[in-house]
């Protein structure tokens, strides 16, 4: 399986992050970004770590959670 095929399974997928792709363990229609919790749909995921095997959510997600010393007071 790959990111573009379609699910029939709801709730919470189980993933393996690789390099450019990720492969669906376990069917589901979202993941969770390390960082914030927030559900990511797979069709909308773009940024995981393969090292920690996580997703994220967002780009400042991966910033906060690979480069705490680079973000900015906000």
């Amino acid at each position: 399986m790959n990111r573009f095929e379609r699910f029939s399974a709801s709730g919470e997928a189980e993933v393996r992050y690789l390099d450019g792709d990720f492969r669906v363990v376990r069917p589901g229609t979202f993941v969770r970004c390390a960082v914030t919790g927030e559900a990511i749909p797979l069709d909308e995921l773009r940024y995981w770590s393969v090292d920690l095997q996580e997703a994220y959510a967002t780009p400042q997600a991966v910033l906060a959670r690979l480069h705490p010393d680079r973000l900015t007071p906000g």
